[in-house]
């Protein structure tokens, strides 16, 4: 099982502005992103004190202004929130069909799709980190090169003692290709410590027919902590010793499916964080995604943010 150097967390990833369908014609400003909404949720976690950073960049406009004082009101490091002068957020809208979620997005010209322009900044935005976010958004935004450079980063972060979570987080209209995907995720995890995928981005985009078998293609990739992410049905995990399962409890009054898993990755790695093993930490992951599905958007309300989980699941080994 691995340990951390420190709980310093370092995000890198997008930020974009969400309207959230709320009901009828009604929508609801607010800013989110997979890695921005996983670093929010685990600097708001009652009790734990998590130094936590986003890096990314926005652009100079009065929107962006906003993003980042809301950042810094939350507690979020915003050190490394570069500025483009040319370019501003992206923009995407939820559209709900029940609690099921579709997107429309706007983001061509978004900033953070400059993030790893420069590795000299991106080295310092990650110095020092214990624990360094990204998902598969992060890199489905950047240039082939910028891609390059970020993954190059994150294989010197790791000789300084950092470790480094994955969430693939597959959006196929991001990307020229299906091999394109592969060949961008494929170098990623060499360069990953823990992997937090979904299954069924996993099933769509390399056949595999179960969470057993995206475990194994894991492990053979040398990941070291694996956590397979299902919907309403069992986590599966492999913690270095063991692959398990954790049922996930019944969630009632679902309103809107926007960032579960960003929320659970918030829960997990916090807990990890804090010296909890996977299986316990799978019970935090969950009690903060079915936190958000209660809610409209990807983020839960600030001052609703729920307690690491310290009860002991029920596993089953497998």
């Amino acid at each position: 099982m691995i340990s951390f150097q420190s709980n310093r967390t370092v995000a890198l990833g997008e930020a974009m502005i969400e309207m959230a369908e709320t009901g009828g014609s009604t929508y609801r400003k607010d800013f989110a992103g997979d890695t921005f909404n996983t670093a929010w949720h685990m600097a708001q976690i009652p009790d734990v004190e998590l130094p936590v950073r986003f890096a990314t960049k926005v652009g100079t406009d009065t929107l962006s202004t906003k993003f980042i004082a809301s950042l810094h009101a939350d507690g979020l490091d915003t050190s490394h929130v570069g500025r483009v002068s040319d370019r501003m957020m992206g923009l995407y809208m939820i559209e709900l069909d029940g609690a099921e979620r579709s997107f429309h997005y706007w983001r061509e010209a978004s900033a953070a799709r400059l993030l790893a322009e420069d590795e000299d900044c991106l080295k310092q935005s990650v110095q020092g980190a214990g624990l360094i976010h990204v998902s598969g958004v992060t890199l489905a935004i950047l240039r082939p090169d910028a891609r390059a450079r970020l993954i190059s980063v994150l294989a010197f972060a790791r000789t300084q003692g950092a470790r480094v979570s994955f969430d693939p987080n597959v959006r196929p209209r991001l990307w020229s290709s299906s091999v394109e995907t592969c060949d961008a995720i494929e170098a990623m995890l060499c360069v990953t410590d823990i992997a937090l995928p979904s299954f069924d981005d996993e099933a769509a985009l390399w056949g595999d027919g179960s969470p057993h078998e995206t475990i194994e293609r894991l492990r053979a990739a040398r990941v070291s902590e694996i956590v397979v992410k299902n919907g309403a049905a069992p986590v599966t995990f492999w913690d270095g010793e063991q692959v398990a399962e954790v049922p996930c409890k019944s969630v009632s009054g679902i309103r809107d499916t926007s960032g579960a898993g960003d929320a659970f990755n918030a829960g997990y790695l916090a807990a990890r964080l804090e010296g909890r093993v996977p299986v316990h930490a799978i019970a935090s992951g969950q009690i903060m995604s079915a936190a958000v599905l209660q809610q409209f958007g990807a983020r839960i309300p600030s001052g609703q943010v729920p307690s690491l989980e310290i009860s002991t699941p029920q596993m089953e080994d497998r």
